[in-house]
């Protein structure tokens, strides 16, 4: 088979960490500055070729808050720590009346470019940012909460295949229902200890997330590519394991920033060469704070793509995409290898 690259976006704006980012002035041109880079992130990806799979929080699939509060779920998450809750926050805090009015929680007219653009998928990242480790919420609450995005997204006649759990929170007990609400993909975390949050957000070490931060400069996880068998399906949902997370441009941070680029680009390299998966990720707010040096750094992880493309057959699929031939079984035909001067040689 032939390499695959794939990049997957957790998309939430404010929705992403309300519960900790109070909306101040800073915050509010913060994700300005994100909506007006999705346009350019969309250019880029098309120029490029670059299939990617937009985890889109459903809160931002609306025009209005009529159509917010029409699609509520019929169940809420009773998490114990309330604050952790959108629809605590709504009450609490509250959304304006649309997206002119308030762009910071809508964002339909973003999620219509993203739709219309070659290779560009709208996958779940839950209705309301769900938690799926927290303490209190419960598996009929997430199924409800599973139901709402799936009405959210009929207004794009979109059908939702991918899936990403809220702050990586993975929860294999949940995969069944993710199964009976149409989804078939699921990414899954690096195996490295630092990325398990089975224990939920409050409850992180900052341990965990200094090694989180190390190892995206420096050698100290394991292997970032995978071959097919390392993705695995359980109840009837394939997971598919993020490689590694594209982190923002610091300018305190100018060598460790080029460090960080040409470790992908090494990766990248790796998983062309052995016929292996790639998976990129990151949240495009994370560009909303020095856009043009992060544009630039994509454009050269872009760049390595198209020459591993044409030096040794790497493909971009989105996640969507991926499930759909790993379950016709394409993903797997007998293909003609290629070598490191691009030129073709037999399987043996």
């Amino acid at each position: 088979m032939n390499s695959i690259f794939t990049i997957s976006l957790d998309f939430e704006l404010h929705w992403g960490g309300f519960e900790k980012w109070p909306l101040d002035k800073a915050k509010k041109q913060y994700f300005l500055n994100t909506r007006k880079l999705i346009p350019q992130l969309l250019d880029l990806f098309e120029h490029y070729e670059v299939h990617v799979s937009w985890a889109t929080v459903g809160l931002l699939m609306h025009e209005n808050k009529n159509q917010v509060e029409a699609n509520f779920p019929d169940k809420k998450p009773s998490y114990d720590q309330k604050h952790l809750s959108a629809y605590h926050f709504l009450e609490s805090v509250g959304i304006g009346e649309n997206e002119q009015e308030d762009p910071y929680h809508y964002a339909d007219s973003l999620i219509k470019d993203i739709i219309s653009r070659r290779g560009q998928e709208l996958a779940s990242h839950s209705f309301a940012h769900y938690y799926c480790n927290e303490k209190g919420q419960t598996l009929a609450q997430f199924d409800a909460d599973c139901k709402a995005i799936t009405k959210a997204s009929e207004k794009y006649e979109q059908k939702l295949r991918s899936l990403v759990f809220p702050r990586n929170q993975f929860n294999a007990d949940y995969l069944k229902v993710c199964s009976e609400n149409g989804i078939k993909i699921i990414r899954s975390n690096p195996v490295d200890w630092w990325w398990d949050i089975s224990d939920g957000a409050l409850n992180e070490s900052k341990w965990k997330r200094l090694n989180r931060g190390l190892d995206a400069y420096f050698n100290i996880g394991g292997k970032t590519s995978y071959g097919i068998n390392a993705i695995q399906q359980k109840e009837g949902v394939y997971l598919l394991p993020a490689s590694r997370l594209l982190r923002p441009y610091n300018p305190k941070e100018l060598f460790l920033n080029k460090k960080k680029i040409n470790r992908i680009k090494k990766e990248m390299t790796i998983a062309a060469q052995k016929a292996e998966f790639y998976h990129l990720w990151w949240h495009p707010h994370n560009f909303g704070n020095h856009s043009e040096e992060n544009l630039d750094g994509l454009r050269e992880i872009l760049t390595h793509f198209s020459f591993l493309q044409k030096e040794y057959g790497m493909k971009s699929l989105n996640m969507g995409e991926i499930a759909e031939k790993l379950e016709d079984g394409s993903i797997l035909q007998p293909k003609a290898d290629l070598n490191h001067k691009g030129t073709k040689t037999q399987r043996n």
